[in-house]
C-alpha cells in the first residue's frame, strides 16, 4: 500500500462492486474493491484484459457508477450522483488523456485545447490565452495554429494533454497514453506527465499494459479478476 497521509484522500473506493448483466449472464467487473489515492499521487493501474482496470477508471472518471459500495471524491459520495452532476465534476475537476488522442482533425491545436473552456462558457480572449499557456506547458509554444494532421503523433498527444490540463483539473486520468506511440516518443510523453505530477503537484492515475510505462508512477496497482492483487510503492520513481 501507499504511505499513509493524514489528509483526507482525494479518491476513495469503499467496497466498490460493478456488475454487468444479471442472473447467469452477470459479469462481476469489480468485486469489493477498497482503494484510496491521496492528493498529489501518481498511480499506475495494470492488469490483464477483463481484470477490472478499465471499469475502475470509468468510475473514477464519473463515466460509470458502482453497482454497490461508495466512490468518494474529495470526501463527497459521487458514485450515486445524477448524471448531470457527475458531468459537472468531469468538466470542472477532471482531465482525460486517451490512447487515440481524440483531437478534431481539421481544427488547430489551439482550438482543440480551447474546447473544455468553451463548454464552460468562457469568453474568447480568456480561453485563447489559457489554451496558449497550456500548449506552452507541454512544449508546444508556437504550434497553436497547426492542425492535427500537421503534427506528429507525439505532438498530437501533447495537444491532448494540454487540453486535459487547460482547466487545471484536480485529477488527470490517462488511459494508455503511450499506446499509439513509439518508444522514444513514449518516454518523452511520460517525462511530461511525470513533470505535471512532480513539479506542478497534479494527481495522476494512469492505466497501462506496459510495465516500463507503469514504472514511471510512484505507486503501482495491479488488478486481477475484479480485485486488487497488489498495491506497491515504486521507490525508483521520480
Amino acid at each position: 500500500m501507499t504511505d499513509a497521509k493524514t489528509a483526507s484522500p482525494l479518491i476513495e473506493f469503499r467496497s466498490v462492486c460493478k456488475v454487468y448483466g444479471s442472473g447467469a449472464a452477470a459479469v462481476h467487473a469489480l468485486s469489493d474493491v477498497d482503494l484510496t489515492i491521496a492528493d498529489g499521487e501518481f498511480v499506475s493501474i495494470m492488469g490483464p484484459s477483463g481484470s477490472g482496470k478499465s471499469t475502475a477508471m470509468n468510475i473514477l472518471g464519473c463515466l460509470d457508477t458502482p453497482t454497490s459500495g461508495d466512490y468518494r471524491f474529495q470526501g463527497i459520495e459521487v458514485g450515486r450522483l445524477p448524471q448531470n452532476q457527475r458531468a459537472l465534476i468531469r468538466r470542472h475537476m477532471l482531465g482525460f488523456v486517451f490512447q487515440g488522442f481524440n483531437l478534431l482533425a481539421r481544427t488547430t491545436a489551439l482550438e482543440n485545447v480551447e474546447l473544455p473552456l468553451i463548454y464552460r462558457g468562457m469568453p474568447v480572449a480568456e480561453r485563447q490565452q489559457l489554451a496558449a499557456r497550456a500548449l506552452e506547458r507541454v512544449g508546444l509554444a508556437g504550434r497553436g495554429h497547426h492542425t492535427s494532421n500537421e503534427l506528429s503523433g507525439g505532438q498530437q498527444q501533447r495537444v491532448a494533454i494540454a487540453r486535459a490540463i487547460v482547466t487545471d483539473p484536480q485529477l488527470l486520468l490517462a488511459d494508455e497514453p503511450t499506446g499509439n506511440l513509439d518508444t522514444k516518443t513514449s518516454r518523452e510523453i511520460m517525462d511530461l506527465v511525470t513533470s505535471l505530477n512532480v513539479e506542478q503537484g497534479m494527481t495522476v492515475v494512469m492505466v497501462t499494459h506496459e510495465t516500463d510505462i507503469a514504472a514511471y508512477a510512484k505507486r503501482m496497482i495491479r488488478f486481477v479478476d475484479g480485485r486488487i492483487e497488489s498495491d506497491v510503492l515504486n521507490r525508483e520513481a521520480a
